[in-house]
Parts: structure tokens; C-alpha cells; sequence
């Protein structure tokens, strides 16, 4: 099939996790998929699984880049800002012209802490952390391309799917089941980001910012818990958050430092979302099936 041809083209600065499953999906309809890697390396692995790649290290633009975005239906950004700032906007933020929609992918980590309480997309920003901080001025930034762009915001809760959840965990023995009474973390399965996304891409509206979250978040001691009933192990006993901090790196207690509850609705009433897997239980117990489906074929 020619690029002509095919439904669009989704060009992805960074093809991490997330972006990665939702080429996947796009490209098994007739998408054609170009996405960026910082180093050889990483580029040669996107041609790899039947991509087109282009290298983009950050530090500098692209012509080569330039012209496939120009040339592109759809972009999608999962690159983080660093020191100086949204590397994709610094040297590539006036190519978009043609695109009917533009993707930024960000974090529920920019509401910060509210100890328990709910936030939606109207809630200040009040980040905790310097991460997070450049994460409220790249959303500014992206944002502000809009209306020249059709930008779209996703503020992301903890990431897990297949290869990359509670089960891998307890496999590889990091998995910890700490205690800090009233403190609950959001989640979203891959799956379900994909689905968020391809929702947006069919109702553009620029300047949206959507939440993508499941349904129940959970304390982190409860899915330790559900996955190792999973795999018949015996499950971890409970370790306090104040033991446990005494190890963690400074990004592992960032994300405990923060108690929030993210509200979700926004993407069910304006995309007409029907979340696949609306808790951890029903996430894991899929990805589970599927593992051992894959083993007995």
C-alpha cells in the first residue's frame, strides 16, 4: 500500500510503550507509521517491527523529520521536557501545518497533591516535583500552538500492560507491598491509552485536555496482593512506607509523595469512551489470560 493510500499517517516523536501499541493498532488498519528514536539503535528497532524511523536526539532539528511531519495526519508527542525545556516544540514545533490532529501525552502528576482529594481537568496545577513542573509549562507550550495546531493534552496515570505490570514485578522479585494507610495511586492499561486516543483522533477538538485514568484507583498494597494470587505465589507481607522510603530513588518516592484521586469522566462524555479494563483487576487478570494463552500455543 502506498502512503497515498492508507487511512493517515501518525507520526510519533518517541515510540515508547504507549506510542508504540497504538502504531500497532493504526498500522494493522493501513496507517503508515513514522516514528523517532534518539540513537541508531533505537531507530533500527522501529524499522524492525515494520516502521518507518527517523532519528531525533533532541539536541538539534531534523530536516529529515521536518518534512516527514509535514507530511503527516496525525502527531504524537510522548517526549519529555528536559532542562531546557519541550525538545520536539524547541526544534520542530512550526511543522505541523498539516496535521488534523497533534497529541501531547502528559501526566496526572501536574495536579501534585491534594492529600485524597479529586481533581479533574479544571483543578489547578500544583506540581510537587521539578518533573512535573516542566510538565505544566510543556502543556502551556503545546497548548498555546492551538488554533495553527490542533492540539490535544493527555495527562496519563500510572502506565501498565502486557510485559510492563505487577506480574513482571513479582517475577523479577522487586515487586513491594508497602503501607501508607489512605494513600491510593491512579492507573490505565496500554490498551485503554490506545483506545483514548484513537477516540480523540476521530472527534478532534483542539485544546481539549483529557484525564486518562481507570476507574478505581488503588492502594499499591491491594494489586502487590491481586497479582500474587494471580501466580499462586505467596503473598509479600506488608512493609511501612516509612521503612520502605529509606531505599527508594528520588523518582520512586516522587510518585509517593503525591495522594490524589483523578477523575476520569470527560473521556466517557466526550469521547464516548468505554474503558476496557475500568480497574487493576480486570487489567491484570487480561494480561494473565493472555500470558497463558501465548505459553500453551
Amino acid at each position: 500500500m502506498n502512503a497515498s493510500d492508507s487511512p493517515g499517517t501518525l507520526f510519533c516523536f518517541g515510540f515508547g510503550y504507549s506510542a508504540r501499541r497504538l502504531a500497532r493498532e493504526l498500522a494493522a488498519e493501513g496507517w503508515r507509521i513514522v516514528g523517532t528514536g534518539r540513537t541508531d539503535d533505537a531507530v533500527a528497532r522501529i524499522a524492525a517491527d515494520g516502521f518507518e524511523g527517523l532519528r531525533f536526539n533532541g539536541s538539534e532539528p531534523s530536516a529529515e523529520v521536518a518534512a516527514a511531519v509535514a507530511q503527516a495526519t496525525h502527531v504524537l508527542s510522548s517526549v519529555p521536557p528536559g532542562d531546557d525545556g519541550d525538545s520536539v516544540l524547541l526544534h520542530h514545533g512550526g511543522d505541523f501545518g498539516s496535521a488534523t490532529w497533534v497529541g501531547y501525552l502528559s501526566t496526572t502528576g501536574v495536579y501534585g497533591d491534594t492529600d485524597g482529594a479529586t481533581v479533574d481537568e479544571g483543578s489547578p496545577l500544583a506540581p510537587t516535583s521539578e518533573r512535573s513542573r516542566r510538565r505544566v509549562e510543556a502543556e502551556a507550550a503545546w497548548l498555546a500552538l492551538t488554533p495553527a495546531a490542533p492540539v490535544h493534552v493527555f495527562r496519563l496515570a500510572g502506565i501498565y500492560g502486557p510485559g510492563r505490570s505487577m506480574l513482571d514485578r513479582l517475577r523479577a522479585g522487586t515487586a513491594q507491598r508497602i503501607l501508607k494507610p489512605g494513600h491510593r495511586f491512579s492507573r490505565i492499561h496500554v490498551d485503554d491509552i490506545a483506545q483514548v486516543l484513537r477516540a480523540s483522533m476521530a472527534r478532534p477538538d483542539a485544546g481539549a485536555v483529557y484525564n486518562v485514568t481507570d476507574d478505581k484507583p488503588a492502594a499499591p498494597s491491594d494489586v502487590v496482593a491481586f497479582a500474587a494470587r494471580l501466580l499462586e505465589r505467596v503473598t509479600p507481607g506488608l512493609v511501612p512506607f516509612d521503612e520502605a522510603k529509606e531505599d527508594m530513588s528520588p523518582m520512586a518516592l516522587s510518585f509517593w509523595r503525591d495522594n490524589r484521586i483523578v477523575d476520569n469522566q470527560r473521556i466517557k462524555e466526550r469521547l464516548g469512551v468505554d474503558l476496557r479494563y475500568p480497574d487493576f483487576k480486570a487489567g491484570l487478570a487480561a494480561i494473565f489470560a493472555e500470558e497463558k494463552e501465548q505459553a500453551s500455543s
